[in-house]
């Protein structure tokens, strides 16, 4: 009976990864939803520039204000609820 318990969480520890992926799978981006996404970014601040001094933080703060004018929670890099 020990060994078949064992066998059964060998098996549970190997099938978990794979029944779990790491990000919700909401199929491929759009290249139209990736396009009104910058815009979005861009009217919420973010300027896509080749200097990134304040990369990535001008991104987050875009996102945030992007995602509070949507009325969706935000959490911050460090965790943080905004």
């Amino acid at each position: 009976m020990n060994r078949i318990l064992k066998l059964a969480a060998i098996a549970a520890v190997l099938l978990v990864p794979a029944l779990s992926p790491a990000q919700p799978s909401n199929g491929p981006v759009t290249r139209a939803q990736v396009r009104e996404e910058l815009a979005q970014l861009v009217s919420a601040g973010y300027r896509p520039t080749g200097r990134d001094n304040k990369y990535p933080g001008d991104l987050w703060a875009a996102q945030a204000r992007v995602a509070a004018a949507m009325g969706h929670p935000t959490t911050a890099p460090n965790g943080q609820h905004d």
